[in-house]
């Protein structure tokens, strides 16, 4: 009975912690995704709307490519700052890949408008390939 009291201390004690980083990493990867959303020249979320799934793929991997970087960040940060840093990081990073796929394959905005699945799951790999590396370089 003793150690079921001491774990809900420990769980209360910390609880505000977890729901301040939690929330701040929620409210950054939503901005992240906000700001990533304005600067490709497409639309992502109306051309989802209409059924367009390579849409939904290019901006799946902008999603999953903000946040694996934010939760290493959130596993190793020693402050509220790092995981600001890092997800202003994360994000430059997404959008140096969309930039890096649209330089070998030309006009991948189009192609993605176009509804062209292939493209868009090459940048959804471009982009998690980068994640993962930001992620594991975070982590370090």
């Amino acid at each position: 009975m003793e150690d079921a009291r001491l774990a809900m201390d420990a769980i209360w004690n910390g609880l505000p912690i977890f729901l301040l980083h939690s929330g701040l990493s929620l409210l950054i990867l939503v901005i992240g995704v906000f700001v990533y959303t304005r600067i490709t020249p497409h639309d992502e979320i109306a051309l989802i709307k209409s059924g367009n799934s390579a849409a939904a793929v290019s901006l799946s991997g902008a999603i999953l490519g903000l946040a694996l970087p934010l939760a290493s960040s959130l596993a190793a940060s020693v402050s509220l700052w790092d995981l600001v840093f890092w997800g202003i990081i994360a994000l430059l990073l997404q959008l140096a890949a969309f930039r890096l796929v649209d330089f070998f394959l030309k006009d991948i905005s189009a192609r993605i408008e176009a509804g062209e699945i292939g493209p868009a799951i090459l940048l959804l790999s471009f982009k998690l390939a980068t994640a993962m590396i930001n992620a594991a370089a975070i982590s370090g």
